[in-house]
């Protein structure tokens, strides 16, 4: 459908107007009551009128959130349906117990796999990739946005801009106006510079931070704060029980494919690297010699990676099916480069977690790294990266309260 036909169709204010800008359209909305309510019937020469409430302004419930770089954005209501691309902004809703209101994500088979990896553990937390539209086909099509009609778009605007060549600034705006508003910000990710046009005023927000904007969102501020709570305490027992720093193993958080290695930052800042800094492991390529730009997309062949030589490999999104660990990791035992790292022989090459974390993602992957990391001090991980599922933590050695969440997933706070 042309946006000619989009323009015509959505030309009367509509209640996504409402929520994208409160005020003008709540306004006639109080307008047209007034009328209808002059032409309702009523006997105007009762002896006993009912009192007039015509000049009495109805309650007003909108509210707003502020979050760069869209600015303050004004709700009339709890959004009812939420459109998402990436799977941490679902993972909040859900979190916050707002999950059926999800409508969409990139790539729902993929995503929801390594959500569900972790929510099988969990009661209540589930999510269905048949009850989901698929965002990415080929490109991101503006006509997916109408079809479905979602009352707020957990996207960062710059993003889809900078990530779809076919939109433009317009196209953002007629989505803002003509159904909801636009509400991410996706530079937090690794603090990476947003398009020129976005940076004035563009700012960084921890996950939990950008946790708290998404429970404003939602009107589930004590969802949020019983949420960061379990999550302050959980983060304060990891760090008491951490091996000193000079006991703790070098790291090499990598991504495998086609016979090289993609190196990462283990500690830089950015939601995407929330559940790995926590930890103080030690960045094996940053103590080495190999220069490379995570950004860049740089690479090491197996020579390269043995002149690093981490005491520990994590295999970024090696959950949920995105990479079949367990067979890489038989790959390499079998090469004769590969069978001489320090981290094939010990047998400490591990799926890692996924950087498109949420609150409730991002819980688990710490009780996860911590295991992998640190058995000593937290308990062995009992995975090999082929299952499909979080695996069974016996009840002693759990460092994540899965009631606690089940609570606060049913409100139960």
């Amino acid at each position: 459908m042309s946006e000619q036909n989009h323009a015509g169709r959505h030309a009367a204010p509509t209640r996504r107007d409402a929520l994208a800008y409160g005020g003008a359209v709540t306004v006639g909305g109080l307008l047209a009551g007034c009328l209808d309510a002059a032409d309702d019937g009523s006997a105007p020469n009762s002896t006993e009128p009912e009192p007039s409430t015509a000049d009495e302004p109805a309650e007003d419930t909108s509210y707003s959130v502020s979050m760069a770089p869209m600015g303050d954005v004004t709700f009339d209501e709890v959004p009812k349906t939420a459109y998402a691309y990436s799977p941490h902004y679902a993972d909040m809703a859900v979190a916050f117990g707002h999950g059926d209101a999800i409508a969409s994500l990139g790539a729902p088979d993929a995503y929801t796999t390594s959500m569900n990896y972790y929510y099988e553990t969990v009661e209540g937390a589930s999510v269905d990739a048949g009850d989901l539209t698929a965002v990415w086909n080929d490109g991101v099509d503006k006509e997916v946005f109408y079809d479905i009609g979602a009352d707020v778009h957990f996207q960062d605007p710059c993003w889809l801009r900078q990530f779809a060549d076919n939109w433009t600034r317009e196209d953002v705006d007629e989505v803002r106006q003509q159904i909801g508003p636009w509400f991410g910000n996706r530079y937090s990710r690794e603090h990476t510079d947003p398009p020129a046009g976005c940076r004035d005023g563009y700012r960084y927000y921890t996950l939990w931070e950008l946790s708290e904007k998404v429970a404003a969102v939602f009107r589930e501020e004590k969802r949020f704060e019983a949420f960061r709570t379990m999550y302050e305490r959980l983060e304060a027992e990891i760090r008491t029980n951490l091996p000193p720093e000079a006991e703790r193993p070098t790291v090499g958080l990598v991504t495998i494919r086609d016979g090289t290695f993609r190196p990462y930052e283990l500690n830089n800042p950015g939601f995407a690297k929330a559940h790995l800094r926590p930890l103080g492991a030690k960045d094996a390529f940053a103590a080495s010699d190999q220069t490379y730009d995570e950004n860049q997309d740089g690479r090491l062949d197996y020579e390269g990676m043995l002149s690093v030589d981490p005491d520990v490999i994590l295999h970024s999104q090696g959950v949920g099916g995105f990479f079949d660990v367990a067979a890489i990791r038989e790959t390499l035992e079998d090469h004769p480069v590969g069978g001489e790292l320090a981290a094939v022989q010990n047998d400490r090459v591990y799926s890692s977690g996924t950087p498109f974390q949420g609150p409730l993602m991002n819980c688990f992957q710490l009780e996860m790294t911590a295991k992998q990391l640190y058995p000593d001090a937290f308990g062995e991980w009992p995975a090999d990266g082929s299952e499909d599922a979080y695996p069974e933590i016996p009840t002693d050695e759990q460092l994540v309260d899965r009631n606690r969440i089940a609570d606060g997933i049913r409100g139960d706070i």
